[in-house]
């Protein structure tokens, strides 16, 4: 409880520190995606569908008297089923460019993931839940909603060079049978310089968790450490990005949690010439998963090739097609839970 009021203590003051204007300023962005998907899975019937996704994002930010910003957003995604997003924090941005998020804020450790360059399209091969293989790199980077996450400013003890930290704590609710993540802390750090026309971006960081149930306790708390790097030369882009560390999977049933020692690899390259846009991306995910106390002994895997073609036609307008090759193999058998898949669509952006 004691955190918690610190917490809060620490949120009003800051707010009330400076007078603050009567209306903020608002800005909107948004897209609409519409296409077609083809499936064929490994197993089962080939398939088509018709995706249809749109987003709204709502910014809203205004500047006090003494010169702090203090921003928010919130977005409105339909992908079949509409979706509020509120879990935003915060901000406060100062005059010397270091920033404090507060509220929802995340892990640091996430915030400094390197964009790895990858296909675009909505195309996909739907998986198992038995399959736990990552696939992204700061899959171990957990948090809770009542958290902080203070930023640097640019050129933070070197030139090029950014950081941040966060630390979150648990709500107080009771344990249930279903495990959750309580306290988080991480750290992160992104570096940027130049070697002759090549604008080089470095990044990692490092997370760590505690997982709370009233069951048995997980050998390890979730935690890892990601890194990553990326290279733009002109109009081309290359990058890779690599994630180890453990997480957990939760499940309503008592005892059926899992708990999951995993890691993943990401590369990929974009090539922009003209009005067309070329990426491909391959992803590498493995785990070993069992029981929380019992670790597990046997690899899940999962391995993914994807490529595409963008084409702008107009300001704002995009026309896309994607393919995307998955294998995946559970506890060291091959299933048949991969397949291909194709994706071909437009997108409209404002």
């Amino acid at each position: 409880m004691k955190k918690e009021l610190l917490m809060a203590s620490a949120l009003v003051t800051t707010l009330g520190a400076t007078s603050v204007a009567q209306a903020v300023t608002a800005t909107y962005a948004g897209s609409m995606k519409v296409g077609v998907e083809f499936e064929s899975p490994d197993s089962g019937t080939d398939t088509n569908n018709v995706q249809d996704q749109s987003n709204f994002n709502i910014s809203l930010s205004e500047t006090t008297d003494g010169g702090t910003t203090i921003s928010t957003s919130f977005e409105i995604v339909d992908e079949g089923a509409v979706d509020a997003d509120d879990d935003n924090a915060i901000k406060l941005t100062f005059t010397d460019g270091s920033a404090i998020e507060l509220l929802n804020a995340g892990n640091a450790a996430g915030t400094h993931v390197v964009a790895v360059p990858g296909a675009g399209g909505e195309q996909g091969i739907t998986g198992t839940s038995v399959n736990t293989a990552p696939g992204d790199v700061d899959f171990a980077a957990g948090s809770t909603v009542l958290g902080v996450e203070w930023h640097s400013a640019a050129d933070f003890l070197a030139d090029g060079l950014k950081m941040s930290a966060s630390f979150s704590t648990d709500s107080g609710a009771a344990k249930t049978a279903v495990a959750r993540t309580e306290n988080s802390y991480g750290v992160g750090a992104t570096y940027v310089t130049t070697a002759g026309d090549t604008t080089l971006t470095l990044g990692g960081g490092v997370a760590s968790a505690e997982i709370a149930n009233t069951g048995t306790q997980a050998s390890s708390d979730k935690g890892g450490f990601h890194f990553g790097m990326s290279a733009v030369t002109g109009d081309l882009t290359v990058g890779v990005g690599y994630g180890d560390g453990d997480t957990f999977v939760s499940s309503t049933a008592a005892g059926s949690n899992r708990e999951v020692d995993g890691s993943v690899l990401k590369a990929g390259i974009s090539y922009v010439t003209g009005d067309v846009t070329m990426a491909l991306g391959v992803t590498n995910g493995e785990s070993k998963d069992g029981a929380f106390g019992t670790p597990g002994t046997s690899d899940d895997s999962s391995d993914s090739t994807s490529a595409s073609v963008t084409y702008a036609v107009a300001s704002g307008v995009s026309a896309v097609l994607g393919y995307t090759t998955v294998d995946r193999a559970n506890d060291g058998t091959t299933t048949t839970n991969g397949g291909s898949a194709w994706y071909v669509g437009a997108t409209m952006s404002f």
